[in-house]
């Protein structure tokens, strides 16, 4: 339940994930390099790693990484020291500015699950009662159950049209 809560918080739990999935990543190209910096070409890879990353532990639909171009361009506006390469701070910039648009679906998505699908289920369970052969089960259970099993279908349908 804390994580739902820490979700809701929204910019600050956003926030700590990108850094998170930065830092790791960051941190395995300085490994593998042995340099403090990204070049263009690790900096794109790296873009494609954290967008892997994303879509595996945010909830709400698969993002399609950027093009190329779309790279260079950003990667111009965040390297702060005109090296040409993207320093630890400056990608992490460079990821929030990116997946800025990520995150806004991916709190939408959010709230449709965490809101609005609790909100039509306890609406919809008179409707659902009298349906023949799931309308004594339905009666049976308490609305909050109910609702909870609402609630993760969608989350499950949600993330099986992901």
């Amino acid at each position: 339940m804390g994580q739902v809560f820490d979700k809701l918080r929204g910019k600050q739990w956003r926030q700590k994930q990108v850094e998170e999935i930065c830092d790791r990543i960051f941190d395995r190209f300085k490994l593998q390099t042995g340099r403090a910096n990204l070049t263009f070409e690790e900096l794109y890879i790296a873009v494609l790693l954290v967008y892997n990353d994303i879509n595996k532990r945010l909830p709400g639909p698969h993002f399609d990484p950027p093009s190329k171009d779309l790279v260079q361009s950003i990667m111009t506006d965040c390297d702060m020291n005109l090296d040409g390469e993207i320093d630890r701070e400056e990608f992490v910039k460079f990821i929030e500015q990116l997946s800025a648009d990520t995150f806004a679906v991916v709190s939408q998505g959010l709230i449709i699950s965490l809101v609005v699908a609790p909100t039509v289920a306890i609406a919809t369970k008179k409707a659902t009662e009298g349906v023949p052969g799931v309308g004594k089960v339905v009666q049976k259970l308490p609305t909050s159950v109910y609702a909870s099993l609402v609630t993760l279908a969608v989350v499950w349908a949600n993330s099986d049209t992901s």
